[in-house]
């Protein structure tokens, strides 16, 4: 039997600790833990990490934001990053794991010394995210460096990388020079539970009603997420013809004129509480497609949930997103620069032909369960571990 060291930053088994901005991140560590044990791993968690230096990083963050009007982030900071090491490796040495595993990203492995194989399992390299996303795009020098230096170094000790994505392989490789046989790719899962047949999604998807066309909207950043997009969709359909919903979940639309009644507004939607899930399971079940015009993104993970109720997806090709969705399988993507219309003709299309829309949401249900969940999630990268510990 496996007996993983599993490295994470937050405490991964206390939902009430994840915040906000981290749930998705926090819920994928939790799901991968969960179905690795129901491989037969036994995991030591060795987290929550203690952030130490509150009173260095303040005062960087001052400055640069006040003298260079530049945005420094704590977590890029070499003495944290080292003091995480240190609180690893002590650790380590209470328990007898095989391998170490972080599936969060490099920050807490970066100077880890252990004789453990060590695994990182990850959706991009903090590298690319520069200038990338809107949070990232004024980062202060010293910042910039430290990331390229703490990256670098946890990916040359890493023995096993595994990416969501083919382009957060493929940049770990072009970036840093990453040797390809030791890079791999295992998308995630849905970040819930998922019970459902190839008969349940028979019936749902019989049960819809294909008027008004249902488009669902998640995110907590409009603007990033391609918000303005969604809208135009939704507008330009009911202007064809087309009755169209946009519902919109976790935000505030930002346009200038008068909400319309096609945009429905649904406050942040908690999934790790039994009342949200259903909520948000009543929305995917009357929904016909997931809209994630996102401008930046890695491996979201409201793909595989929205496949995992048959409904097809619709975003952009941005960062590790084609890997997720296939033209025509499971939804399609298109250019960040296509036109809303572009997006309009292909959904008019399916609504007016609904038995093709049918056909694409059992397509989409099967890409789930042959590839986009958590439990082959774990199968693969388990075998992968013990292809590397022998």
């Amino acid at each position: 039997m496996n007996k993983i060291a599993y490295v994470t930053t937050h405490d991964v088994l206390n939902k009430a600790t994840w915040s906000k901005d981290l749930q998705g991140l926090c819920a994928a560590s939790y799901y991968l833990a969960k179905h690795l044990i129901d491989e037969n791993t036994e995991i030591n968690y060795i987290g929550p990490l203690d952030k130490k230096f509150a009173a260095l990083t303040r005062a960087k963050w001052s400055f640069y934001r006040h003298v260079f009007h530049k945005d420094y982030y704590r977590w890029t900071e070499p003495l944290i990053i080292k003091n995480y090491a240190r609180q690893i490796e002590k650790k380590l040495k209470n328990g007898n794991s095989n391998v170490v595993l972080c599936p969060e990203n490099v920050v807490p492995i970066a100077y880890l010394e252990c004789k453990q194989p060590l695994v990182l399992w990850t959706d991009a390299t903090l590298s690319s995210l520069i200038n990338f996303y809107r949070h990232l795009s004024n980062l202060c020098e010293e910042n910039i460096q430290n990331i390229y230096q703490i990256e670098a170094a946890a990916l040359n000790r890493c023995q096993l990388i595994i990416y969501t994505s083919n382009w957060a392989a493929q940049t770990a490789i072009q970036t840093y020079g990453i040797s390809p046989s030791k890079v791999k790719v295992v998308p995630w899962g849905a970040n819930f539970e998922c019970q459902r047949t190839y008969e349940d999604i028979q019936e749902i998807v019989k049960s819809k009603v294909s008027n008004p066309c249902k488009l669902l909207f998640i995110g907590v950043d409009w603007v990033r997420k391609g918000g303005n997009t969604a809208f135009q969709v939704a507008k330009e359909l009911n202007n064809m013809g087309l009755e169209t919903e946009l519902i919109v979940v976790g935000c505030q639309p930002k346009i200038n004129d008068p909400l319309p009644k096609f945009v429905k507004i649904i406050d942040f939607i908690d999934k790790s509480q039994p009342e949200g899930l259903a909520k948000i399971n009543k929305l995917f079940t009357e929904t016909h497609f997931l809209i994630l015009p996102t401008l930046a993104d890695c491996s979201p993970h409201v793909l595989a949930e929205a496949n995992s109720f048959g409904v097809p997806s619709l975003a952009t090709n941005v960062g590790g997103i084609p890997t997720l969705i296939q033209n025509h399988i499971n939804g399609k993507t298109f250019s960040p620069e296509a036109h809303p219309s572009e997006y309009c003709n292909y959904i008019a299309s399916l609504m007016t032909n609904y038995s093709e829309y049918k056909q694409l949401a059992l397509s989409s249900f099967h890409q789930y369960q042959s590839r986009l969940n958590w439990k082959v999630a774990a199968r693969e990268g388990k075998k992968l571990i013990q292809q590397l510990i022998g």
